[in-house]
C-alpha cells in the first residue's frame, strides 16, 4: 500500500520530532535508530525511506530544535506573545528548561556531542547558532540602542553564558545551587551593571 506524499511528510516530521527530543534527553549516542523508530511506531527498514543515514537524521533533528527562537519570533510577528531579549533569557534560564532538556536548546543539552559530530551537522549547527546570535544581537540593539558591533559582542557573550549556565544548573546535584546559577546568570545578562 503506497502512502501519499502528505502522509510521508507527516511521518518524516514525527520521526524528526521524536529524535530531536530523545537526542536532547539521552545524548546523540544514547538512543539507537531501532528505539527511535519503535517509538514512532515504525520499523527500522522504514527509516531509510526517510533518511540516507543516522547522521542525516541527527542534522535535521538538531537543526529543527535550533529554530525554536525563530519560531517564537515568527509567532510574535503573527500576533503571538512578544519576544524580547529579557524574555529569551528568562525562558532559557528557567527551571522548566533545566528540568526538560528534551524540549529545550540542543546546544545546552548536546554541546559535547555536537563538537564530535560529522561535518554536515557541525556546519548546520554553526549556521543556526550564527542565526541565534544575530537574533539576540538584534533584540539587544532594539532594547539598548547599541551599535551593531557592541550588540553582537554582547550577544555572543550572552549565548555562551546561557548555554554554560543551563549546563551547570543541570550538572549540579544541589537544587539550591542550581537555582542560584540560573538566577545569578539571568540577572547579570539582563543587567550587566548588577
Amino acid at each position: 500500500m503506497r502512502h501519499s506524499k502528505t502522509e510521508k511528510a507527516k511521518t518524516h516530521e514525527r520521526i524528526v520530532a521524536i529524535a530531536s527530543r530523545r537526542f536532547r534527553e539521552e545524548g546523540l549516542a544514547g538512543i539507537g535508530i531501532a528505539d527511535l523508530m519503535k517509538e514512532a511506531g515504525l520499523t527500522v527498514g522504514g527509516f531509510y525511506k526517510h533518511f540516507n543515514s543516522r547522521d542525516a537524521l541527527v542534522a535535521e533533528a538538531v537543526g529543527c530544535a535550533l529554530e525554536l527562537w525563530k519560531r517564537q519570533v515568527d509567532a510574535a510577528a503573527s500576533g503571538g506573545p512578544s519576544v524580547t531579549y529579557e524574555s529569551l533569557v528568562d525562558e532559557y534560564l528557567s527551571e522548566a528548561h533545566r528540568n526538560h532538556p528534551g524540549a529545550g536548546c540542543p546546544v545546552g543539552a548536546l554541546a559535547g556531542d555536537l563538537a564530535r559530530s560529522d561535518k554536515r551537522t557541525r556546519a548546520l549547527v554553526s549556521r543556526k547558532i550564527r542565526d541565534n546570535i544575530e537574533l539576540l544581537a538584534t533584540l539587544i540593539r532594539n532594547t539598548n540602542e547599541m551599535d551593531r558591533g557592541s550588540a553582537r559582542s554582547r550577544a555572543i557573550l550572552a549565548y555562551c553564558a546561557l548555554v554554560g549556565a543551563i549546563g551547570m544548573a543541570r550538572a549540579v546535584s544541589d537544587e539550591e545551587l542550581s537555582r542560584e546559577i540560573l538566577k545569578t546568570v539571568a540577572q547579570r545578562l539582563k543587567n550587566p551593571a548588577y
